[in-house]
């Protein structure tokens, strides 16, 4: 590999010293024969079988460093990167230490949800570009952070909501927009998606040797665990995760978004659901129907981790298909996940195709130098993972609540009553008892300051709670 007169005195800087984070670096623009290095942060599955060889395949992009508490997923992901580069990979269990290095350009950050916020704001505050997973954020304060630290550092910072590189969808979207199947009455998107329980514990787990528990804890509550695995399944847990219908439901929400333009939150909200059967550790709904009230037309959103019915391995599946979007019009219907359009008999209309490829789009970014040339840049990124807290926030300020009563919440919005019904026929066949569901209250949405109009209890969980010393900053 050539080495750059940029790489050479990056590399002399290094050599006399480390530096410490926060230490910003003047924007520039990568040129077509400049090596971008690039550090990954997370070396879970998305790092490890995303991540990684989506860098590995581009020209002139290396991986130079890997970071992550836990020190065996750490030295996996450095020995697939040695073997593919015929080089050597740092390895680090502290992110910030990686940051430190001057010669790194980026951060390919693909840990846990509740780590984004703070390994992003990091990573922006030592002059580094991002390309962050979805969700962007844990809370919806932190996500505006987040935006407010890529304006004020200038960096360029992509969202991992992939489907925004994908051509078909935005072809799609833009046809919709003009037209062609008449005004949009309503968007439902879903996500069927098999789980099982995360267990539960009668003595707390043990944290293997190999992890670092207080930088794996990081932000959140340095709690005793009581499921069954640390890693994954703590995106079923508040504390750490948002569930399906964020960790998911943040690429479907954000294709509606993008079809309706919808630039900003739902007006209100509301959430019915429940975690049922599993009886587990864990805590955020397995069955979830959501009202997203935006100006243009609304999103309604479902969730389903349960088997279709009890005593099958089959799971739900709306119009065909298991997880998407389906945009109902006045001429007919739409489908951006599988590129059709049909009129209101079913006969086809269009069909749609293309795809794209969303780590190279953020490699194109950095060598042009704008921002504006990402296609998931972070502020869209931010509203989309936003809009799916409020939700899930109306869910958690909910109450055990009768059929009668969630009714009465939904009687007067035939979109919406109409998945209720769904969701009463998913809990009876799976034999539950409909009146053990968590009806949330409607939230009235402070769309400008993204808050929650008259309610201090969603607006603390908007906030979010963060450990010492890991606190997120204040940046605007």
């Amino acid at each position: 590999m050539s080495i750059t007169r940029r790489r050479f005195v990056q590399g002399a800087l290094t050599a006399a010293g480390a530096v410490a984070v926060p230490m910003v670096v003047s924007s520039r623009v990568f040129g077509a024969n400049d090596e971008i290095l690039i550090g990954v942060v997370g070396c879970g599955g998305r790092g490890r079988g995303a991540h990684i060889p989506s860098w590995l395949k581009q020209q002139g992009v290396t991986v130079v460093a890997v970071s992550d508490s836990d020190g065996q997923r750490r030295g996996i992901c450095a020995d697939i990167v040695a073997k593919n580069t015929k080089q050597k990979v740092e390895q680090y269990a502290d992110m910030r230490k990686m940051f430190e290095r001057k010669d790194i350009d980026a951060i390919s950050n693909a840990t846990q949800n509740y780590w984004h916020g703070l390994s992003t704001i990091w990573a922006c505050q030592a002059g580094k570009h991002v390309y962050v997973e979805k969700p962007l954020s844990h809370y919806i304060w932190e996500g505006r952070q987040m935006v407010n630290a890529a304006r004020k550092y200038d960096r360029i910072v992509q969202c991992g909501t992939q489907r925004r590189s994908q051509a078909s969808v935005a072809e799609m979207g833009k046809w919709l927009r003009e037209g062609h199947l008449g005004k949009i009455l309503y968007v439902t998107t879903f996500a069927n998606k098999p789980r099982t329980s995360c267990g539960k514990r009668d003595t707390p787990l043990e944290i293997p040797e190999s992890v670092d528990y207080d930088l794996w804890c990081g932000p959140a509550k340095k709690l005793p665990i009581y499921r069954n695995q640390l890693q994954y399944d703590c995106s079923f847990d508040w504390n750490t995760g948002d569930g399906e219908s964020c960790n998911q439901g943040v690429h479907e929400v954000d294709v509606a978004r993008w079809i309706l333009g919808e630039e900003g939150l739902p007006r209100r909200v509301m959430s019915i659901g429940g975690r049922f059967l599993f009886n587990d550790a864990c805590d955020v709904p397995n069955t979830q129907i959501i009202y997203y009230d935006f100006p243009t037309a609304p999103v309604l959103y479902e969730v389903h981790n349960l088997r279709r019915a009890k005593g099958t391995n089959e799971m739900n599946s709306f119009r065909g298909e298991r997880t998407g979007v389906v945009v109902d019009c006045e001429g007919g219907t739409a489908s951006p996940f599988r590129g059709i359009a049909l009129d209101k008999d079913g006969k086809v209309v269009k069909k749609f195709s293309g795809g794209g490829d969303h780590f190279v789009n953020f490699i194109e970014a950095l060598r042009s130098g704008r921002r504006e040339d990402l296609n998931g840049e972070i502020e869209v990124g931010h509203v989309s993972t936003a809009a799916c807290h409020t939700g899930n926030i109306s869910y958690r300020l909910g109450q055990t609540a009768s059929v009668a009563e969630q009714r009465k919440q939904v009687e007067d919005i035939p979109f919406f009553n109409e998945m209720h019904s769904r969701y009463l026929d998913h809990l009876k066949a799976n034999e539950i008892d409909p009146a053990t569901s968590t009806l949330g209250p409607w939230l009235e949405v402070d769309r400008e300051n993204e808050r929650f109009k008259d309610n201090p209890e969603a607006n603390k969980l908007a906030h979010g709670y963060y450990r010492e010393p890991f606190a997120l900053p204040e940046l605007g």
